[in-house]
């Protein structure tokens, strides 16, 4: 019980220290003894940069590392498979196209489009799984190949919308490799009330996650309706997933990585790996929008580069100890 606990400890202080650090620098430098001040008082030379510039984007990473991380903990859980991610059964992807065909097609549209439109790609490449896979009966290395064969389908359709369109390309490439720059209050609004609303409803379905990991047929005799199950905590990724891509465009590795880092931890017991997996996920996306926003003063990177820069070589470890593992 202590390590668990020390290691929730351990990743919320990691959480707050990078936050306060990203208040702390970028573009303009704050002192340490303004950030309050930034924070409370209106009339503080520091209030718009702290409280409506930095704070927003500092919580709305941590709402979708949240968001991300859980959602790969279901997957990961569901497809019992250390590698998946949300980007496994097309979420990322199907969220990538439609903010795509937006940016290219309805460029005048209002700017709250962006993310309706992302999320409901996320959830047609939810639906298209749902009807490939003959109501999730597939085994779940068949359900892994039908996501990622319908993630393929829409990257393709992303690139076919980039060829036609080269001239609007700079907005698309900013948003499909993921982004925080000008996040606002709005994005919290939008993302605070799903994250709070569903991670609660995931962790209480920590004992299903944990039966589903010892395979469908000792679930069966469990008692769980497999299809169901599957279905509704299926159902809980996409919508974390998708609503957080629709906030912060289509970061990867995130779902991936923060899972198997927490695993390693705490193990595979759902009740611990939830939460510590969740902020994993926020620190990562701290960290990667920390470095990128510093690394080429006064220019950003984008975070989702940032991530993929961290998570790469993680992924690379990751198949290689997998194929060890399988000799």
């Amino acid at each position: 019980m202590r390590k668990p606990a020390f290691s929730l400890m351990a990743a919320s202080a990691i959480m707050i220290v990078l936050a306060i650090i990203y208040a702390l620098v970028g573009a303009v430098r704050i002192p340490l003894g303004d950030v309050w001040t930034g924070l409370m008082d209106e009339k503080s030379p520091s209030y718009f940069i702290v409280h409506q510039v930095r704070l927003p984007r500092i919580l709305v990473a941590i709402l979708a590392g949240f968001g991300l991380a859980v959602g790969g903990v279901i997957l990961q859980s569901l497809v019992r498979n250390p590698l998946a991610s949300p980007d496994v059964i097309g979420i990322t992807k199907g969220a990538g196209f439609m903010a795509a065909a937006v940016i290219f097609l309805f460029p005048k549209s209002p700017s709250y489009f962006l993310p309706i439109a992302a999320f409901i790609g996320a959830f047609s490449a939810f639906l298209l799984l749902l009807l490939l896979s003959r109501r999730l009966t597939l085994p779940p290395a068949s359900l892994a190949l039908v996501g990622v064969a319908i993630g393929t389908v829409f990257q393709a359709a992303t690139q076919y919308l980039i060829v036609r369109h080269p001239s609007d390309i700079n907005m698309a490439l900013l948003w499909l490799s993921g982004s925080l720059w000008s996040r606002s209050w709005n994005d919290v609004y939008t993302l605070l009330p799903w994250t709070a609303g569903l991670l609660p409803i995931v962790w209480a379905n920590s004992a299903k996650l944990n039966i589903f990991q010892l395979g469908d047929d000792i679930t069966t005799s469990l008692g769980l309706n497999i299809a169901k199950q599957r279905f509704w905590l299926l159902m809980l990724a996409v919508t974390l997933a998708g609503i957080s891509v629709s906030a912060v465009g289509a970061i990867g590795f995130i779902g991936l990585i923060a899972p198997h880092i927490a695993r390693s931890i705490v193990g595979a017991r759902h009740q611990w790996l939830i939460p510590l997996a969740a902020l994993i996920g926020a620190d990562l996306m701290l960290l990667g929008d920390l470095l990128g926003r510093i690394i080429i003063l006064p220019r950003e990177v984008p975070v989702g580069i940032m991530t993929a820069v961290i998570g790469a070589p993680y992924f690379i470890y990751l198949l290689r100890r997998e194929r060890l593992r399988r000799g």
